[in-house]
Parts: structure tokens; C-alpha cells; sequence
């Protein structure tokens, strides 16, 4: 493959700079056999190399391993580093810059990010003088990068998300010593700035390019978020991020570098319902490297768990390009189970080996994927007249079907873990991935503007349940168009299709982020004449380009050009581009769409009148403050009070147009988005001790995040029986990227904020909800189910005032109900101006509880389900709280702690832990009665204490908030 050429190499040679002289080295390349770490990162797991029965020049060699130097002449910098990585990393193991994450560093390391990096390999001692050709592999090169062998120029790249390979055979020829690989990375943010600068360059509206801190990202294919986004830094880092080899080929021999296998019912069409009753079909299609051969064959072997095989043979229908080779067979449907995300059924899986094979039946090569049988279908078909005639409003769909079945989606946004993708370990993943699962979640939005997610990543998703709407790297920007742009893409998004294919965690592919609801409406807005030409240039990428990209190589996956958007207008497989999108060509009294929701006035909070309506809800939030343990590792001591210097840079939320060190006039917006939002619905933290005082504050902004969260998941989910038809929410954010205020659940170490814990409890199966309009003082109680069955039980309602007297209000006790599948039903009903009369609103709360008997998603077993919620009229900063008297004790024979409530009713009780640790407990951020006790356990994730955090435990509820 010859080095693809795009216009910005003449950018890339004004900034990069000439390779430097060989310094000694010690081998580090490794023969054959991949590790296992390196595996999970590449597209295939290769079993075996050229097994034929004349011996064979084929030898894989990994490059990756310490033996590198990171250099920069004119900085006068070198220092060791490794493969994969990246400069900061490097950096600072090498002591040269202070760690990226503390302080203040996201702009005093800027220097780095507008630098030129290079890194040199050791002599390459062992590579085969035998073999008919020598290639250089490389899975992932962040961004710019001019390459050389020998001290010749291999090829220049200009992609984070594409694999590259090149011919080197005649470069080594030439070589009279041993190899030195060299390769220079040129600053991604300077770069961009020149492409940008070009003359004739395209331009857009103001403020369709939404920059955070470095501009005109929009020109180049890296990470988006590299440039800042307003939950993370910019560190815009540069390296070769992901694994390198060196493939050697005999004649015969050929390397797999990428695979597709896609799994589909006979018949299925993208983005359509398919027939659940015929058979599967397993389609193969191989990428490799080596001399193309007509007369090769694909065997496959598909086996279960228990390494039985289920069906195994020669694959049909074989087809031989340019270097990739593809096959096809049919494996019957009683074969094999069903795979089913988390809580819907089992995560049935198999293992598929497969053998690309000579004339002879004899092995070239061999691999393996791990699969699993399952239709995932995003359906935006029109409403039905069936639909019609159960109340659900006209307009379209937009919701997911799991083999063949409609499933309501709880879930969360996924952002990058780390501003360092070469950090992000699959330990990581995984403990992150099971706190989705102990949150009853099924589906993670992983969001654009990140980088594509890793195949380890995908596989304990496949592991654990856990579906993932996965997106095309561009967000919140329109793109150029030219040919040289586009037909990048095309390479990077035909790679990054073919490799996860397989995945059945794979749920959904969109185009990107906000590019329908927000950019097209920017552009409608600021530059109204100019809106033909930029929705042609939109649809020229998202519609012409992606679409035959995805429709041509899966046909199990489905495809939308971006979230947030009101769906399709027609799906039409007769004409070359079979989606039309609707934009807004809506008819009133009907709903379209998926929706995202963002306000931070936050007297709106809790107004249900002011949430959307629509089939799906991706994305909606509000920020608050990470805990105190996370604050400390990144800020110094004397910076840990609510709006230090420190604490407002880190901050990323604040209006566009950017800040630095030196102007704060922007700075103020998030810390006061969140201090009044703390000051209207809760007691204000007025602590003696500045540390304890800033620990509640930011303890506050997490209840009323939680809280406000809640909400609004418990709408959704209502909406599940109502004319919306509403089967799916998806909050921002999971995780977060670094230790900063931000919208997510879970903070940079894996500690849970109150918002995760929240959203595992009304994320439950069955839940009671409480609904309540300020202004007419309309009050109603629900109860939602997802189960895929009815359930019957009963509710429970008991008034009290914040000392925990029961109070007679005149409404029922209980009520008896049966809630259908996937359904709501109201409970009780009553007007607060009528009940509440003669009673202090302010000292009113009322504890509603509902037991239901149903049935999980594919299983037989009967169970009980139960959930507790409860309702204050007035806002909590006015409430009439008493000291509840919380006591809390803790059993080493039972190794669970007992907290209970002696005084009175405590609202939002918290066990927190001292750092050192990483845990959740089974239960948090609850409602205690005056007499109650709960048992709580706990999962303990990491511990550097030997246990003593035990010791450092603490609870405390709301009216700790109240206290010195």
C-alpha cells in the first residue's frame, strides 16, 4: 500500500522536522506470538502463521516495547520511551514535565502539544534477510507522522483511525546496517491551524465549529476532544498510540491484518425488522497482506463454550479481490442460542476459528473471533395502525429491537476514560463496565469525538450484556468534503467497521454527534443562505460516503448520520442512497425522533412540563463537583475551597469563546450554574472547618444532580405507556475523563458519586414514581415496568413530617394494580392544595413503596420486585428538617455495616470512605424513617489501605448540611 497523500502534507512539511541521528539500541522485537495485552488491542487474534508443509519465511515482529527514544533537538529533549504511547506519557516517565492531571497543567503543557515528537526505534537486529517481503504494520499512528526506515521516507499519515501498512522490501534491500525506524510527529494543533489557513479553505457560520480551547479540529481526523471539550483538557497529545509490527512474507505467505464477520438473519436488510424465523447467515471477509490467490478457500469451526462444535465446513460463495478474500455460509437457528444484553437473557457466546486455505484444502493462515447470534435493529419505521390503536401517537418510531423483541434502553453516555488512550488498561474497563452492569444499565452511548473503542472493550461488553451505540468520530462541527478528506474517511471508517462487526455488543453505528439538531440549526440560524449547500456538503459525508460504507459490509447493524435527529423520512433500498432523512419535515400532533435535553436554569429542575417528549432521550444532565478524595489528587490542599483560581480553570463548562490563566471572565459559569441550583433546592453547607465546608458543597451539587436526574429518568420511563411510546434513556455522562466538575456518575478513580447510585436504583425493573405539577399542585403516583410481561402488586403510601410522626392526609393507603409490559399505570391521584390544607407544606413528605410479582426477560421464575421513593412538596432548602439521629456501627463477622435513624426522618443518608480505596456499597443515598435500619454490604474494587478504610467510614443525610 502506498502512502495515501492528502493535501495537508504540505501543512505536515512546513512544521515537522528532519529525522535525528541513530543512537544505540537493544532488540525489541518479538517473534510469532502476540502478548495477550497486545492482542485485545488488534483486529484479530492470529493463532497461526503459514502452517504448510514447506517451511515458511513468514514471522510477525512486534515493535512494541520500551526499546525507543522520545526526542525533540530543538528542545533539546530525549528521552527512553515506549510502543505503544505517547509523548506527555512519555514525558513524564522520563521526568521532563510534572504529571498532565495536577493543577493547572492542562495549560502549562501546552509547549508539548505544539511541539514536534519523534520517536526512534532500537536497531532492528533481527529481521529476516530471507523474506520476499518485509511490511511495516502500524494499528494506530496519533496524527501527523512522516516515517522512515534505513533513513529513507517510508510514507507520510495523516489519520488517528486508520491501520497503515507499507512495502518496505526495497528500503532494506538497501540498508547496509542494521534498520532504524524513525518516526516524526508533527504538532496536531499547529498543523490543523495551517490547513485551516489555506487559501480558499472552507469556513462556516459562526458558531457551528464549537471550539473549547484549540481550534479547527473540524480539518483534521483526530480525537475530537483532544482539542478540550467542556468536561475535559486539551492536551491534543501525539505518538503511536496503538501497536506496530513488522510483517515478513514468503511467497506464499500471507498476514491478516483485519477481518469482518458479520451474522444476519437470511434475508435482513439494514435498519429493517428481520424475520426471526430463518436461519443465520455468517458472512467472513479477510484483509491480509501477501500476493492475492483465486484458488484460496475459508474453512470455518463454530464452537460453544464447552468447546463443542456446532457447525463447522467450507464456506460458500468465495470471493477473491485486491488482498481480501470473503466466504459465506447458513447455520440453522435451532444451532445456537440467543445472545441478550444485561437483564434480558443470557450473554450466550461462541468461538469461531477460522483457516484461509490453499488449492490443496491445505492452511495458510488461521484466526479466531469470538461471536455471538443475536438482531439488533434501530427501528424508525412509521407507526403502525396497530400502534395507532393502542394510543400511540403518529410519527415514527425510534427505538431498539433485540432479537425481534422491543426493549426499554437504560443506560449512560461513554467518553473517553483517560486524555491518554495508551492508560486506559482493560482492568479499567472492566471495573468500569461492571459498575454499568451493578447499576441495572444495558446500553452505553459511546459518544463521537473520542476514538474508536478498542476490541477488549467490545469484548467484555460481550461479555457482560452491555449493548454499545457506537459513533463515527466527528461531532459538534460540520466537516470539509473535498475528495482527499473524504476518501480518508472512507479508509478509516471501512477498517473501523470491518473490525468490531463481530462484536454482538455492537448496537448501533451513528455518524456522529449533535450534527442534525444542532449544527444544521446553527447554520439555519447564523447563515441561512448558505444552509443548501452545507446540508448537501453534510449528506455528501454522513449519507454518501458512511452509508455504502456500513450497508456494504454489514448487514446486521443499523446506521443513522446522527444523534440527536428526527429519524429518517424513508428507507428505500431501490436508490443508490437508501436513507432520506425527515429533518423538519414533521407533521404537527405527531412525534419523530430521539431527543437531548440541557438546562441550567435550575428553577426548571424538576418542572415535568419542561422535559422533552419524544421516542428515545440519548442524551441530558447537569454537572456538579467530584468528591473531596478526587479533588485531592489533582489540586493542592491550600486550592480546596468551591471557587479557587485552580478549581475555575478546571472547570470546562463555561460559554464559548474560550478561557486562559489570564482572562476569568468566563470561568464563573458552571460554579454558579452550580452553587444556585445548591442554594434553591437544598440547606447550604455553612461548616467552621474550610475543608469540611467545601466537601458539602460539593457533596450538595451532587444530590441535586442526582436528584435532578431522577427526575427525569423517572419521565422517560413513563413515557412507556403513554402516546410517546418512550423506550429509552441514556444520561451524560458514565465516567469521567479527569478529576474536574463534571456531568458524570462516576469519577476518575472509579469512585461512585451519588448520581450512579440514584440512577441504579430508579433504573430497577419495576420503580414507583411520584409526579407533581408546582403550579396547579396536580399530584400523581406511577408505577413503570420493562418487564416483557405484566406484573401485579401492591403501593403503599404513608405521610409523616420530618420527625417521622405519621401524618393523616386523606388519600388511600395502598392500591392494587397490574402494569403491562413495557408499560406505566397510575396508582394515585390527588391535588396538593386540597390534601395538604391545614398542613405545613414544608413539613410534609410522603414514603410510597410498591411489591410486584413478574418475571425478568426469558425466564420462567416468578419474582418480587420492590422499590421505595418518596415526595416533598416544597423545595428541601425550606424544609422543616430534624436531626434524624443517625447512628452507624459495623459487624466484622458480617462485613457489612447498620445505619440507622434514631430522631427523625433522614433525607439522602451517605456513607462515604476515605481514599486509598476504590468500593460501592449495596445500597446508598436513601431514605431512613426514625426507627429504621438498614444492613449494607459493600464490593470492594481496589484497596492500597490492607483493609483499614473500613476504619474511615462516615454517614451522614441532609441535615449534616445544616450543621457547623
Amino acid at each position: 500500500m502506498s502512502a495515501y497523500k492528502h493535501k495537508t502534507c504540505l501543512a505536515v512539511a512546513l512544521v515537522v522536522f528532519a529525522a535525528f541521528s541513530c543512537l544505540e539500541f537493544s532488540t525489541c522485537s518479538v517473534q510469532f506470538s502476540l502478548t495477550q495485552k497486545m492482542r485485545r488491542w488488534s483486529p484479530q487474534i492470529v493463532i497461526s502463521l503459514a502452517v504448510a508443509a514447506a517451511p515458511s519465511a513468514c514471522r510477525v515482529i512486534e515493535l512494541s516495547g520500551s526499546d525507543w527514544t522520545l526526542s525533540n533537538p530543538s528542545l533539546n529533549i530525549s528521552v527512553p520511551a515506549k510502543l505503544p504511547s505517547q509523548a506527555h506519557v512519555d514525558l513524564f516517565a522520563g521526568q521532563v514535565i510534572g504529571d498532565p492531571y495536577f493543577g493547572l497543567n492542562d495549560f502549562n503543557l501546552r509547549w508539548v502539544a505544539r511541539s514536534n515528537w519523534t520517536y526512534t526505534s532500537a536497531p532492528l537486529t533481527s529481521l529476516n534477510s530471507d523474506a520476499t517481503s518485509t511490511h511495516l504494520l502500524f494499528n494506530g499512528l496519533d496524527t501527523f507522522t512522516s516515517i522512515e526506515l534505513c533513513g529513507k521516507h517510508v510514507a507520510s499519515t495523516n489519520n488517528q483511525f486508520r491501520q497503515y501498512f507499507f512495502d518496505v522490501t526495497e528500503i532494506l534491500a538497501s540498508c547496509t546496517e542494521s534498520p532504524v525506524l524513525s518516526i516524526n510527529f508533527g504538532s496536531a494543533p499547529e498543523i490543523a491551524n495551517a490547513i485551516a489557513a489555506q487559501p480558499g479553505q472552507e469556513t462556516w457560520p459562526f458558531g457551528v465549529e464549537m471550539v473549547y480551547e484549540f481550534p479547527n479540529r473540524q480539518f483534521i481526523r483526530k480525537e475530537q476532544s483532544d482539542f478540550g471539550w467542556d468536561w475535559g483538557p486539551a492536551f491534543a497529545p501525539a505518538g503511536p498510540w496503538l501497536p506496530a509490527f513488522v510483517v515478513e512474507l514468503g511467497a506464499s505467505d500471507i498476514h491478516v491484518r483485519n477481518s469482518l464477520v458479520d451474522i444476519y438473519r437470511l434475508g435482513q436488510l439494514n435498519n429493517l425488522p428481520p424475520d426471526q424465523e430463518q436461519p443465520w447467515v455468517l458472512n467472513v471477509s479477510v484483509d491480509y497482506l501477501g500476493q492475492s490467490d483465486s484458488n484460496r478457500g475459508i474453512n470455518y469451526r463454530l464452537l460453544d463454550s464447552e468447546n463443542i462444535t456446532v457447525s463447522s465446513g467450507p464456506l460458500s460463495n468465495i470471493t477473491a479481490g485486491d488482498g481480501v478474500l470473503t466466504g459465506t455460509t447458513i447455520i440453522p437457528s435451532e444451532s445456537v442460542d440467543l445472545w441478550w444484553p444485561n437483564g434480558l437473557g443470557p450473554q450466550t457466546l461462541y468461538r469461531l476459528e477460522l483457516e484461509i486455505v490453499d488449492s490443496g484444502n491445505k492452511t495458510i493462515v488461521s484466526l479466531e473471533k469470538r461471536v455471538g447470534f443475536r438482531t439488533i435493529v434501530l427501528n424508525e419505521g412509521v407507526i403502525t395502525e396497530e400502534q395507532l390503536a393502542q394510543g400511540i401517537a403518529p410519527g415514527n418510531n425510534w427505538h431498539f429491537e433485540i432479537n425481534g423483541h422491543e426493549f426499554y434502553a437504560k443506560g449512560s453516555n461513554f467518553i473517553p476514560p483517560d486524555a491518554f488512550w495508551v492508560r486506559v488498561t482493560e482492568a479499567r474497563i472492566r471495573e468500569l463496565f461492571e459498575a454499568v452492569v451493578a447499576g441495572n444499565q444495558n446500553m452505553l452511548r459511546v459518544w463521537s469525538s473520542g476514538a474508536y473503542s478498542p476490541d477488549f472493550m467490545y469484548d467484555i461488553a460481550d461479555e457482560l450484556g452491555i449493548l454499545l451505540w457506537s459513533e463515527f468520530e466527528f461531532g459538534d462541527a460540520l466537516y470539509p468534503v473535498d475528495p482527499e478528506f473524504l476518501d480518508n474517511v472512507s479508509e478509516e471508517a471501512t477498517y473501523q467497521v470491518r473490525r468490531v462487526n463481530h462484536h454482538p455488543s455492537l448496537a448501533f453505528w451513528a455518524g456522529g454527534n449533535e450534527l442534525e439538531n444542532l449544527e444544521l440549526s446553527i447554520v439555519q440560524e447564523n447563515g441561512p443562505d448558505q444552509y443548501p449547500r452545507l446540508l448537501a456538503e453534510y449528506e455528501k459525508l454522513f449519507l454518501e460516503t458512511l452509508v455504502p460504507i456500513v450497508f456494504g459490509n454489514s448487514k446486521s447493524i443499523s446506521y443513522a448520520p446522527s444523534s440527536t435527529s428526527n429519524g429518517y423520512l424513508e428507507l428505500d433500498f431501490s436508490l443508490p442512497i437508501p436513507l432520506v432523512e425527515r429533518y423538519d419535515n414533521k407533521t404537527p400532533g405527531s412525534i419523530y425522533g430521539e431527543t437531548d435535553y440541557y438546562n441550567y436554569n435550575s428553577a426548571l429542575a424538576f418542572n415535568f412540563s419542561s422535559y422533552p417528549v419524544g421516542r428515545f432521550s440519548n442524551e441530558f444532565g447537569y454537572h456538579s463537583m467530584p468528591s473531596l478524595q478526587s479533588w485531592r489528587q489533582a489540586i493542592s490542599e491550600e486550592d480546596l475551597y468551591f471557587n479557587s483560581t485552580v478549581i475555575l480553570l478546571r472547570n470546562r463548562h463555561y460559554p464559548p469563546g474560550g478561557l486562559n490563566t489570564s482572562n476569568f471572565e468566563n470561568t464563573t459559569k458552571g460554579m454558579g450554574e452550580m452553587t444556585v441550583a445548591a442554594q434553591r433546592w437544598y440547606p447550604v453547607p455553612d461548616k467552621q472547618d474550610s475543608i469540611a465546608n467545601f466537601s458539602a458543597w460539593c457533596h450538595t451539587t451532587q444530590i441535586f444532580q442526582a436528584d435532578f436526574y431522577q427526575s427525569q429518568i423517572m419521565f422517560y420511563r413513563r413515557g412507556s405507556g403513554r402516546r410517546e411510546r418512550q423506550l429509552g434513556c441514556l444520561y451524560w455522562q458514565l465516567e469521567d475523563i479527569w478529576q474536574t466538575p463534571t456531568w458524570a456518575g462516576i469519577e476518575y478513580d472509579g469512585r461512585w458519586k451519588i448520581l450512579h447510585y440514584v440512577a441504579r436504583d430508579i433504573y430497577q425493573p419495576i420503580i414507583i414514581s411520584p409526579f407533581f405539577n408546582r403550579t396547579t399542585g396536580d399530584f400523581e403516583v406511577y408505577v413503570t415496568s420493562d418487564l416483557w410481561t405484566s406484573a401485579s402488586g401492591i403501593a403503599d403510601f404513608a405521610w409523616y413530617d420530618w420527625s417521622g410522626k405519621p401524618l393523616e392526609i386523606d388519600t388511600p393507603s395502598s392500591a392494587t394494580f397490574t402494569v403491562g409490559a413495557i408499560n406505566t399505570t397510575l396508582v394515585l391521584k390527588a391535588n396538593t392544595n386540597d390534601i395538604l390544607k391545614g398542613f405545613d407544606p414544608t413539613n410534609v413528605i410522603l414514603v410510597a413503596n410498591v411489591s410486584a410479582d413478574g418475571k425478568l426477560p426469558n425466564s420462567d421464575k416468578q419474582q418480587t420486585f420492590t422499590h421505595e421513593n418518596w415526595f416533598h412538596p416544597t423545595s428541601l432548602a425550606s424544609a422543616k428538617l430534624v436531626d434524624p439521629g443517625l447512628e452507624l456501627s459495623y459487624s466484622k463477622e458480617t462485613q457489612k455495616f447498620t445505619v440507622s435513624a434514631t430522631k427523625g426522618v433522614a433525607a439522602w443518608v451517605w456513607l462515604d470512605y476515605p481514599e486509598g480505596a476504590v468500593l460501592y456499597f449495596d445500597e446508598n443515598a436513601f431514605l431512613l424513617l426514625p426507627g429504621q435500619s438498614k444492613e449494607i454490604g459493600y464490593t470492594v474494587k481496589s484497596d492500597k489501605t490492607s483493609g483499614a478504610w473500613v476504619d474511615g467510614v462516615t454517614v451522614r443525610s441532609l441535615w449534616d448540611n445544616t450543621t457547623p
